[in-house]
């Protein structure tokens, strides 16, 4: 099997946060005790994100936040948009919430602020995918914004992939990115459910590191090697780390190509 390195191949991570830094030891601690794991990174900011894909080399970072109540929404946008203007590395994307007033409005100033997409965390917003709120997020986006969507945790019933299909059949021309290879640990119900939609894409965090080598090479073969992105969930995971991970599974060059930057532009739609 030949043995390739991150420095091989150009690397966009489709899975990132980053927080302001009055609140980054804060959201960082909050997420590590959700998911009751030690994050790779006791902060979220900006520069370390930066400094830890620079490891890899990485050309490009997708950032994102969750507005867990609707009056965060727009600050969090504001945010990311902000971190975006000083940063060209990065693609922004913005949250909304199911319980924020003027979703269209908001996704109208999404698009003037030149962010590329909307991130949903349903276990963190604790509105189901399929849920009448979230059905108003992707009303307003739907032909318009792709998604990326937090998939599947067995300990809350906000995001299974069942709730996902349902969705897909509901709005057939939402893009879709479904975090995590679609499961987060429900892995057998995505496997067995989330082949079908053409508009389904899978990004590879808080996946690859919680399986075994021959799960994960199964779970991307299944879906499509052209349908799945490298995302570390920084700060979660450490990009070098994570880069290794997907590096250690023996695809070919022109199938990691694929995996670390290919996809990833073709769903952003940039050069």
């Amino acid at each position: 099997m030949e043995q390739f390195t991150p420095q091989d191949f150009e690397i966009i991570d489709m899975h990132a946060h980053i927080f302001p830094h009055k609140i980054s030891e804060k959201a960082t601690l909050s997420i590590g005790k959700f998911y009751d794991i030690g994050m790779a990174h006791s902060v979220g900011e900006t520069e370390r994100l930066l400094q830890s894909e620079a490891q890899i080399g990485t050309k490009r970072s997708l950032v994102c936040s969750v507005a867990t109540t609707p009056k965060q929404v727009v600050s969090i946008n504001d945010f990311i948009s902000e971190e975006c203007g000083k940063h060209p590395e990065l693609y922004g994307f913005a949250s909304l919430h199911g319980d924020y007033e003027d979703i269209a409005g908001e996704v109208d100033r999404i698009i003037s602020l030149g962010l590329h997409g909307v991130k949903l965390h349903s276990d963190f917003q604790k509105t189901a995918l399929d849920s009448p709120k979230s059905y108003r997020i992707y009303e307003a986006i739907e032909g318009r914004l792709p998604v990326l969507v937090h998939m599947g945790d067995y300990r809350h019933d906000y995001s299974h992939p069942t709730m996902l299909v349902k969705v897909m059949r509901d709005f057939p021309k939402l893009k879709v990115l479904a975090s995590h290879l679609g499961g987060f640990a429900a892995w057998d119900e995505a496997e067995a459910v989330l082949r079908g939609s053409d508009n389904i894409r899978f990004d590879t965090s808080s996946a690859v590191c919680l399986m075994s080598p021959e799960r994960a090479i199964r779970l991307i073969r299944h879906y499509g090697v052209e349908r799945c992105m490298f995302g570390t969930d920084f700060p979660m995971w450490d990009p070098k780390q994570e880069a290794e991970r997907l590096l250690s599974l023996g695809f070919t060059f022109e199938e990691y190509q694929r995996l670390f930057a290919r996809n990833a532009k073709e769903f952003l739609n940039i050069p």
